[in-house]
Order: structure tokens, then sequence, then C-alpha cells
């Protein structure tokens, strides 16, 4: 008699084993994601590629046609556009493929080819073209985490500790990389008298996105660590920022929008330079927002801008805001941005608590607002709170 171990599997042994492996098969594939995630994943893809190939269609002459013949025009350009991203020798690779799938659907096989050889050579041909391509997009994506690493490294990973003063940070790129920068760091660390350091506040902007923009990014970061001192006014460091944005500005196409605060955390004194940035909001402790406007041009335009500083006094309780315009121009699925507005309502009934947990109520409104649609730029926030 056979041992528990040596019997035979039944029916319902062997399906109860096809569905683990079946469950196995699908949790790898999808990466344990649920289908309403993973459809709403796919729908965001789909619209960013669509927008992505429909940019470089003539609308004018497709929208001249009507009926069928509006549909093949466009059918045609599309194709175009996708074929055209192809390099040379893929594009030619392409059109021999779609060839012998169209032999397949019209029946024609030349020199007495069997259709189901011309099948397997279409589709097979097809799977080449997507294995070269993946190979392609592997090998990018993983340059691109490197440069994702290296951009980590150069903002800080938790704010300074100073006293009396609370502050959070927080940015999202709208890919692996992005041109966002922000940074919070005292300028005279060695002063005698503890809590009488200079506290510098900076968040930027650089124009474009992913890799150009990060690598200007990353001179910003140098240029800015190299000028600050205890010694540089306000002023004088932002013109010096200027002049180096000019010299490799590409003649004003790669500027950058900033936002300049020097806090004495002793008198609470809070000077500012807004160089064409989005309008910092500052939340009295009362509730009442102000809006810190005067500013000037972007750096990267004028070599000869000059920047005057503000000045604004601070009281506990207070909350400065800090964004990229990433956060007003994050779009939903019905292409509506989000605004200044809806931001200025959240800041007016958002409650008082630690700046971090304030930041966490402002993403978390603005990635439902935007929900499934896909994001068009970086996301960045800096937050002080006065205690």
């Amino acid at each position: 008699m056979p041992s528990p171990a040596e019997s035979p599997k039944g029916p319902f042994d062997s399906l109860t084993n096809a569905a683990h492996r079946a469950s196995s098969f699908w949790d790898r594939v999808s990466d344990g994601l649920r289908i309403q995630t993973l459809w709403t994943q796919f729908f965001s893809e789909a619209r960013a590629s669509y927008s992505l190939y429909t940019r470089e269609i003539d609308w004018e002459t497709v929208n001249k046609a009507k009926g069928l013949r509006r549909f093949l025009r466009l059918s045609r350009l599309f194709f175009w556009a996708m074929l055209m991203k192809l390099s040379p020798a893929r594009r030619v690779f392409l059109l021999i493929v779609l060839a012998i799938l169209a032999c397949f659907v019209f029946d024609v096989r030349p020199n007495g080819t069997p259709r189901e050889a011309e099948f397997v050579m279409a589709i097979g041909g097809l799977i080449f073209l997507l294995a070269l391509e993946l190979a392609d997009r592997v090998t990018m994506k993983r340059d691109l985490e490197i440069a994702r690493e290296i951009q980590h490294w150069l903002v800080p990973q938790s704010p300074p500790r100073v006293p009396g003063v609370d502050i959070a940070f927080s940015s999202r790129p709208a890919n692996t990389v992005g041109g966002d920068y922000y940074d919070a760091f005292l300028l005279d660390r060695a002063a005698p008298v503890p809590g009488s350091q200079r506290l510098l506040l900076v968040v930027a902007d650089v124009a474009g996105k992913s890799v150009p923009a990060a690598l200007l990014m990353a001179t910003f970061q140098a240029s800015l660590r190299t000028a600050a001192n205890a010694a540089t006014p306000l002023p004088e460091l932002v013109v010096r920022l200027n002049e180096y944005a000019c010299a490799h500005s590409l003649d004003g196409r790669r500027f950058t929008t900033a936002f300049f605060a020097d806090f004495n955390p002793q008198t609470r004194a809070l000077a500012y330079v807004r160089a064409g940035h989005n309008v910092p909001v500052l939340r009295r402790a009362s509730g009442q927002l102000e809006r810190l406007e005067e500013g000037d041009l972007p750096l990267g335009i004028k070599p000869e801008t000059r920047f005057p500083s503000t000045e604004v006094t601070l009281a506990p309780g207070d909350l400065l805001v800090i964004f990229t315009d990433g956060v007003i121009e994050a779009v939903n699925e019905r292409d509506q941005e989000f605004g200044e507005e809806r931001l200025l309502d959240i800041l007016r009934d958002i409650p008082a608590e630690s700046a971090a947990a304030m930041l966490a109520r402002l993403n978390t409104a603005v990635t439902s607002f935007a929900g499934s649609a896909r994001q068009h730029d970086d996301v960045s926030w800096l937050l002080l709170r006065v205690e």
C-alpha cells in the first residue's frame, strides 16, 4: 500500500497546482498590482505616447479632409510619426516586416512560400524589432537610474537643525531625473553664538525636463555652494549665479527661475530675492495669506540684471511655502490645472501641524487631484515654519 507521500495526485490537486502557478505567473508579470491600478497606469502611458506622436502631426492638413479620407490621412501621418522615431536601419526592417505581413493578409505567396511561413516571419520580425527597442530602453533606463542617484546626492536628504525653525522639503520628478532643485543650509555654521547663524533657503527650476535640465541643475548646485558664504550679501550672491547662468544658458533658452531666502533665526528677519519664480505664499499664524511677489527676471536672461532683496519679518506660527510650477500646473484627466487658487484654498484650511505633516497634506492634495493623469513637470516644495 503506497504511503501518503507516494499517493497519486487527483484532479483536484492538479487544478490547485495549476491555479497556484497561474497566480505566481500573474504576480510576477503584474508586480502584484491590482487590475484597476494596471489599467490606470496603462491608460496614462497610452495618453502620454499618443501626445508624443500627435505633436508632430499637421492637424490643419488633417482637418481639411472629411470622413474616411480624414481617417486615412490621420493614420498615415500617425504611422510616419511613429516610423521616424526609429533608427534608419530599423525603419527599413519594419517596412520589410510589414510587407511580409501584407503578403500573409492578402494571401500573396511569391515562389510558392507557405502561408504559415509568412505569418511566422512577420511575427518573428516584429518580436525581434521589439527586442531591439527594449534593449535600448533598458540601457537608457540604467543610465537614468545612475543619473537619478547622482542627482539624489546633490540635494539634502534631511533639513538642517535650527532652533526655532521647522523645515520640510520634497521633490517628485516628472521623469526619472528632473530640473527642480531645493536646498537649505547654514551660511555660518561656526558662529560663536548658538542659533545666530544665517539660514539660506533656495528653490530653483531649470527650464526643460529630464537629462538636459538635470545637468544644468547640477551646475546650478555647484555654483551656489561655491558662491555662498557668510560674508556674501544675498543680492550679490544672486548676481554671481546669474552671471554664471547667462554664460551657460544657450542665449537664454535654458534659463532658471529661483527663489532665495536669507533667514535670521534670532531676529526672524527674512530677506528674499525672487528671480522669475512662482510667487511663494506666507501664511501668518492668524491664517492670513501674503504673497512674496517682489522680484525680477529669471537667471540666465541678462548678465547685467541686478536683484534687490526684500525683507519681511516672521512670527511664531508663520508658514512659508515655496513651490515650483509643477504644483500649480498639475492636470487631471479632464486637462484641468490644479492652479494657484486651489493651492491658496488648501493653505487657508490646512491645520497648523509640523512642516512635514503639512507638506504631506499638500502632496496628497496634488496627487489626488491629478489622479491617473501623467505628470508633465517636476513637483517640488520647501516649507519653513517658525516655532
